[in-house]
């Protein structure tokens, strides 16, 4: 075999173990068994529509809320007090997921192209 398709060959597996580590690393986020919820917690502002309500005047209401996207369409919970800490961790492990699970994919089409590379270099004509 030619030196440059050795180097073209070495470079290629070190991309491939490269993407396999990032993946080893991505598979505790994959994998984990706590629960999550889609959706953001954050504090929503807003009037009320009364005219004689000091939201008329610049205060405005303030509530905690969960919101996610379902059938395109956003969608807002009134969240307690109580359960604003708990929500705001499930929806991060949701978000960490979601962004695990993207780089997922980015990953396994990398590896297909490299792995494809790796065929291309390695066959000879019959």
């Amino acid at each position: 075999m030619q030196n440059a398709k050795r180097e073209q060959l070495s470079q290629l597996r070190k991309s491939l173990t490269e993407r396999l580590r990032e993946l080893e690393r991505l598979l505790p986020t994959l994998l984990a068994r706590q629960l999550m919820v889609k959706g953001s917690v954050y504090q929503l502002r807003r009037k009320c529509g009364k005219p004689t309500c000091h939201c008329a005047n610049g205060t405005l209401h303030e509530s905690m809320v969960l919101s996610w996207s379902e059938a395109g369409r956003t969608r807002l919970r009134s969240i307690p007090e109580r359960s604003v800490n708990r929500l705001r961790r499930l929806t991060e492990r949701y978000q960490r997921f979601r962004k695990a699970r993207a780089r997922l994919v980015q990953i396994s089409k990398e590896i297909l192209e490299i792995t494809n590379r790796i065929e291309e270099v390695r066959r000879s004509e019959p």
